[in-house]
Protein backbone atom coordinates (compact mmCIF):
# COMPACT_ATOMS: atom_id res chain seq x y z
CA UNK A 1 0.00 0.00 0.00
CA UNK A 2 1.28 3.45 -0.86
CA UNK A 3 1.79 5.79 2.07
CA UNK A 4 -0.03 8.51 0.18
CA UNK A 5 -3.17 6.37 0.10
CA UNK A 6 -3.35 5.94 3.89
CA UNK A 7 -6.03 7.93 5.64
CA UNK A 8 -6.08 8.59 9.37
CA UNK A 9 -9.31 9.72 10.98
CA UNK A 10 -9.43 10.96 14.54
CA UNK A 11 -11.99 12.45 16.88
CA UNK A 12 -11.96 13.58 20.49
CA UNK A 13 -13.39 10.20 21.49
CA UNK A 14 -10.46 8.40 19.84
CA UNK A 15 -7.71 10.45 21.51
CA UNK A 16 -5.38 8.35 23.67
CA UNK A 17 -5.34 10.23 26.97
CA UNK A 18 -2.81 8.90 29.48
CA UNK A 19 -3.63 7.25 32.81
CA UNK A 20 -4.29 10.71 34.30
CA UNK A 21 -6.64 11.65 31.48
CA UNK A 22 -4.12 13.99 29.87
CA UNK A 23 -2.62 14.50 26.43
CA UNK A 24 0.37 16.60 25.33
CA UNK A 25 -0.45 19.84 23.45
CA UNK A 26 2.29 21.48 21.38
CA UNK A 27 1.69 25.13 20.46
CA UNK A 28 3.20 26.23 17.14
CA UNK A 29 3.21 29.79 15.81
CA UNK A 30 1.11 29.67 12.64
CA UNK A 31 3.29 32.24 10.84
CA UNK A 32 6.89 31.50 11.85
CA UNK A 33 6.52 27.81 12.71
CA UNK A 34 8.25 28.39 16.07
CA UNK A 35 7.23 26.11 18.94
CA UNK A 36 5.89 28.55 21.51
CA UNK A 37 5.19 26.20 24.39
CA UNK A 38 4.08 22.71 25.39
CA UNK A 39 1.43 21.94 28.01
CA UNK A 40 -1.15 19.35 28.98
CA UNK A 41 -4.82 19.11 28.14
CA UNK A 42 -7.62 16.95 29.46
CA UNK A 43 -10.87 16.43 27.60
CA UNK A 44 -12.47 19.48 29.22
CA UNK A 45 -9.53 21.77 28.38
CA UNK A 46 -9.66 20.61 24.78
CA UNK A 47 -13.41 21.23 24.64
CA UNK A 48 -12.96 24.78 25.99
CA UNK A 49 -10.16 25.43 23.49
CA UNK A 50 -12.28 24.26 20.56
CA UNK A 51 -15.23 26.36 21.74
CA UNK A 52 -13.38 29.60 22.56
CA UNK A 53 -10.37 29.39 20.20
CA UNK A 54 -8.18 30.34 23.18
CA UNK A 55 -5.52 27.83 24.26
CA UNK A 56 -6.70 26.33 27.52
CA UNK A 57 -4.78 23.68 29.44
CA UNK A 58 -4.89 21.55 32.57
CA UNK A 59 -2.53 22.41 35.41
CA UNK A 60 -1.19 19.24 37.02
CA UNK A 61 0.04 21.15 40.08
CA UNK A 62 -3.15 23.14 40.72
CA UNK A 63 -5.42 20.43 39.31
CA UNK A 64 -7.56 22.88 37.39
CA UNK A 65 -8.01 24.40 33.96
CA UNK A 66 -6.12 27.53 32.97
CA UNK A 67 -6.28 29.68 29.87
CA UNK A 68 -2.98 30.99 28.56
CA UNK A 69 -2.86 34.75 29.11
CA UNK A 70 -5.71 34.89 31.64
CA UNK A 71 -3.55 37.05 33.93
CA UNK A 72 -0.87 38.44 31.57
CA UNK A 73 -3.07 39.06 28.55
CA UNK A 74 -0.64 37.06 26.39
CA UNK A 75 -3.30 34.78 24.94
CA UNK A 76 -2.67 32.15 22.34
CA UNK A 77 -5.44 32.37 19.76
CA UNK A 78 -5.97 28.91 18.28
CA UNK A 79 -6.45 28.75 14.53
CA UNK A 80 -6.61 24.98 14.27
CA UNK A 81 -6.03 21.81 16.29
CA UNK A 82 -4.34 18.79 14.74
CA UNK A 83 -3.99 15.21 16.02
CA UNK A 84 -0.89 13.13 15.30
CA UNK A 85 -1.14 9.72 13.64
CA UNK A 86 -0.85 7.89 16.99
CA UNK A 87 -3.67 10.04 18.39
CA UNK A 88 -1.76 10.78 21.58
CA UNK A 89 -0.42 14.30 20.85
CA UNK A 90 -2.09 17.53 19.79
CA UNK A 91 -0.61 20.32 17.69
CA UNK A 92 -2.18 23.75 18.11
CA UNK A 93 -1.51 26.34 15.40
CA UNK A 94 -1.62 29.60 17.30
CA UNK A 95 -1.36 33.37 16.96
CA UNK A 96 0.43 34.78 20.00
CA UNK A 97 -0.69 38.06 21.56
CA UNK A 98 2.65 38.38 23.34
CA UNK A 99 5.46 36.31 24.87
CA UNK A 100 4.48 32.68 25.35
CA UNK A 101 6.78 32.09 28.33
CA UNK A 102 6.11 33.41 31.84
CA UNK A 103 9.73 34.68 31.84
CA UNK A 104 8.89 37.14 29.07
CA UNK A 105 10.66 35.14 26.36
CA UNK A 106 8.76 34.65 23.08
CA UNK A 107 9.11 30.87 23.45
CA UNK A 108 9.61 28.58 26.42
CA UNK A 109 12.52 26.91 24.60
CA UNK A 110 15.36 29.35 25.29
CA UNK A 111 17.70 26.99 27.17
CA UNK A 112 20.18 25.08 25.03
CA UNK A 113 21.96 21.95 26.18
CA UNK A 114 25.68 21.91 25.51
CA UNK A 115 27.72 18.84 24.60
CA UNK A 116 28.36 18.32 28.32
CA UNK A 117 24.64 18.20 29.01
CA UNK A 118 24.64 21.51 30.87
CA UNK A 119 21.89 23.95 29.99
CA UNK A 120 22.73 27.56 29.10
CA UNK A 121 20.42 30.42 28.21
CA UNK A 122 20.54 30.86 24.46
CA UNK A 123 20.70 34.41 23.14
CA UNK A 124 18.76 33.13 20.12
CA UNK A 125 15.86 30.94 21.32
CA UNK A 126 14.77 28.01 19.17
CA UNK A 127 13.21 29.34 15.98
CA UNK A 128 12.85 28.63 12.30
CA UNK A 129 15.81 29.40 10.04
CA UNK A 130 14.50 32.69 8.63
CA UNK A 131 13.95 33.96 12.18
CA UNK A 132 17.52 32.95 13.06
CA UNK A 133 18.82 34.70 9.96
CA UNK A 134 16.88 37.84 10.83
CA UNK A 135 18.39 37.83 14.33
CA UNK A 136 21.85 37.31 12.87
CA UNK A 137 21.36 40.41 10.72
CA UNK A 138 20.43 42.36 13.86
CA UNK A 139 23.59 41.10 15.56
CA UNK A 140 25.78 42.03 12.59
CA UNK A 141 24.22 45.50 12.47
CA UNK A 142 25.00 46.07 16.16
CA UNK A 143 28.51 44.61 16.02
CA UNK A 144 31.36 47.03 16.72
CA UNK A 145 34.25 44.65 16.09
CA UNK A 146 33.45 42.28 13.25
CA UNK A 147 33.55 43.62 9.73
CA UNK A 148 31.08 41.73 7.54
CA UNK A 149 29.39 42.06 4.18
CA UNK A 150 26.05 42.54 5.92
CA UNK A 151 27.38 45.34 8.11
CA UNK A 152 29.05 47.05 5.15
CA UNK A 153 25.74 47.07 3.28
CA UNK A 154 23.85 48.42 6.27
CA UNK A 155 26.48 51.08 6.84
CA UNK A 156 26.33 52.09 3.17
CA UNK A 157 22.65 52.93 3.51
CA UNK A 158 19.44 52.65 1.51
CA UNK A 159 20.91 53.59 -1.85
CA UNK A 160 23.51 50.81 -1.89
CA UNK A 161 21.04 48.25 -0.53
CA UNK A 162 18.48 49.17 -3.19
CA UNK A 163 21.16 48.87 -5.87
CA UNK A 164 22.02 45.35 -4.71
CA UNK A 165 18.35 44.32 -4.56
CA UNK A 166 17.81 45.48 -8.14
CA UNK A 167 20.96 43.67 -9.24
CA UNK A 168 19.93 40.42 -7.56
CA UNK A 169 16.36 40.71 -8.86
CA UNK A 170 17.66 41.10 -12.41
CA UNK A 171 19.89 38.03 -12.03
CA UNK A 172 16.97 36.03 -10.63
CA UNK A 173 14.71 37.00 -13.54
CA UNK A 174 17.40 36.00 -16.02
CA UNK A 175 17.87 32.65 -14.27
CA UNK A 176 14.14 31.92 -14.32
CA UNK A 177 14.00 32.63 -18.03
CA UNK A 178 16.81 30.45 -19.29
CA UNK A 179 19.16 28.97 -16.67
CA UNK A 180 19.35 25.79 -14.61
CA UNK A 181 17.21 25.06 -11.55
CA UNK A 182 20.34 25.29 -9.41
CA UNK A 183 21.01 28.79 -10.67
CA UNK A 184 17.41 29.79 -10.06
CA UNK A 185 17.63 28.58 -6.46
CA UNK A 186 20.96 30.32 -5.85
CA UNK A 187 19.77 33.60 -7.32
CA UNK A 188 16.53 33.38 -5.33
CA UNK A 189 18.57 32.89 -2.13
CA UNK A 190 20.68 35.95 -2.97
CA UNK A 191 17.55 38.01 -3.58
CA UNK A 192 15.84 36.95 -0.35
CA UNK A 193 18.98 37.72 1.65
CA UNK A 194 19.28 41.23 0.22
CA UNK A 195 15.56 41.85 0.76
CA UNK A 196 16.07 40.93 4.41
CA UNK A 197 19.00 43.36 4.63
CA UNK A 198 16.70 46.06 3.24
CA UNK A 199 14.09 45.27 5.85
CA UNK A 200 16.73 45.32 8.58
CA UNK A 201 17.88 48.76 7.39
CA UNK A 202 14.32 49.93 8.08
CA UNK A 203 14.13 48.04 11.38
CA UNK A 204 11.34 45.77 10.11
CA UNK A 205 11.40 42.12 11.25
CA UNK A 206 11.00 39.60 8.44
CA UNK A 207 8.14 38.03 10.41
CA UNK A 208 6.05 41.10 9.48
CA UNK A 209 6.35 40.09 5.83
CA UNK A 210 5.23 36.56 6.67
CA UNK A 211 2.27 37.94 8.62
CA UNK A 212 1.26 40.11 5.67
CA UNK A 213 1.49 37.14 3.30
CA UNK A 214 -0.60 35.08 5.71
CA UNK A 215 -3.24 37.79 5.82
CA UNK A 216 -3.37 38.02 2.04
CA UNK A 217 -3.89 34.27 1.72
CA UNK A 218 -7.45 34.75 2.92
CA UNK A 219 -8.49 36.66 -0.22
CA UNK A 220 -7.79 36.75 -3.93
CA UNK A 221 -4.77 38.63 -5.23
CA UNK A 222 -6.94 40.92 -7.34
CA UNK A 223 -9.09 41.90 -4.37
CA UNK A 224 -6.06 42.51 -2.16
CA UNK A 225 -4.41 44.77 -4.75
CA UNK A 226 -7.64 46.71 -5.19
CA UNK A 227 -7.86 47.35 -1.45
CA UNK A 228 -4.33 48.78 -1.41
CA UNK A 229 -5.33 51.43 -3.95
CA UNK A 230 -2.98 53.23 -6.34
CA UNK A 231 0.73 53.24 -5.50
CA UNK A 232 2.21 56.50 -4.31
CA UNK A 233 5.23 57.91 -6.13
Amino acid sequence: MLWGSLRYKASVEQLKFDANGLVVAVCQDHVTGDIRMVAWMNAEALAVTLRTNLATFYSRSRKQLWTKGETSGNHLRVLSVHVDCDQDTLLLRVAAAGPACHTGQPTCFFTRLGADGVGVEDTQPAAQFLEHLDRELVARQASTVERSYTKSLLNAGAGKIAEKILEEASEFVAAVASETDERVVNEAADLVYHLMVGLRHRGIPFSHVLQTLEGRSKQSGHAEKAQRGPQQT
